[in-house]
């Protein structure tokens, strides 16, 4: 029953589904009140990033684009790939991707919970191959759901366990991409405390090992929302765009990448993300 309805929605227009989506958003944060005080603290915590008269703005802003996001998911899943590459209107940055394969160099890239995040190792596919690591639902009948909507011709699904992240090595040491949710909190042990947005998050090291064994090109990605459900603009740039980074990067220099990137869209975090719990 869930999968026909799920499939159902992949039929509808975008603009469809983000209207369904704004309602779907009010009504998912008055029934899970915890997430909502969970976003309101996170952009308590952050209010320093952001002026107080838009706080209110940025909060509404997100209960409305969460739902978006929670339905477009299903309905990308569930759409071919060329139905998908079509919701694409533009991406800006291609050309740090075409250096880096110049160079014969694996790139990481780091999409945070912003905007689209489902949307962007699509479109990477539809040229090259990428593996993209992500954490199993719980629910083993959610797992497989996911696992066959985000697997694509070119997509390599890597589990956040050792064989996931030996796939990813494997993968750069062949010269090909690989995609990781950088503000994903990781297991105790597997990361440092470092500031965002001013306050301290566990964050994963991950991303700086990976990169000091393959010599990786680290690029920031994320799917920005067009209003009215126009569709998406994928943004790509370096992670350190003036070349001030001495060496591999760090959690901080992760952190501050993501900062970069949400300032751009503030409504599209997820600020309802248990992004400041402890491991």
């Amino acid at each position: 029953m869930l999968k026909a309805l799920l499939r159902l929605l992949a039929f509808l227009p975008l603009p469809l589904i983000h209207a369904i989506g704004v309602l779907f958003g009010y009504l998912y944060f008055i029934f899970l009140r915890r997430r909502l005080r969970r976003a309101r603290r996170n952009l308590r915590w952050v209010r320093t990033a952001f002026s107080r008269k838009s706080y209110r703005r940025i909060l509404h802003g997100s209960v409305r684009e969460t739902g978006k996001g929670i339905l477009e998911t299903f309905a990308i899943w569930f759409r071919s790939e060329p139905s998908v590459l079509k919701l694409v209107r533009d991406c800006k940055g291609w050309q740090h991707v075409e250096a880096a394969q110049a160079q014969g160099k694996g790139i990481i890239f780091l999409t945070p919970h912003l905007g689209c995040y489902e949307i962007t190792a699509i479109y990477y596919a539809a040229r090259y191959a990428i593996s993209v690591l992500y954490k199993p639902p719980r629910n083993a009948k959610l797992a497989a759901l996911v696992e066959k909507g985000r697997q694509r011709s070119r997509i390599t699904l890597a589990p956040t366990n050792m064989r996931g992240i030996r796939t990813l090595i494997k993968a750069l040491k062949r010269g090909e991409a690989v995609g990781i949710l950088p503000d994903q909190v990781p297991e105790k042990g597997e990361g440092e405390w470092a500031d965002f947005f001013g306050r301290p998050a566990y964050t994963m090291n991950l991303v700086g090992k990976l990169a000091a064994m393959s010599d990786a090109t680290v690029l920031l990605a994320f799917g920005e929302r067009l209003p009215w459900g126009r569709g998406y603009v994928i943004h790509i740039e370096p992670l350190d765009p003036d070349g001030n980074l001495a060496g591999t990067p760090g959690p901080q220099d992760v952190n501050y990448g993501i900062e970069r990137l949400v300032r751009q869209c503030p409504q599209q975090y997820l600020w309802s993300y248990g992004r400041f719990k402890r491991p």
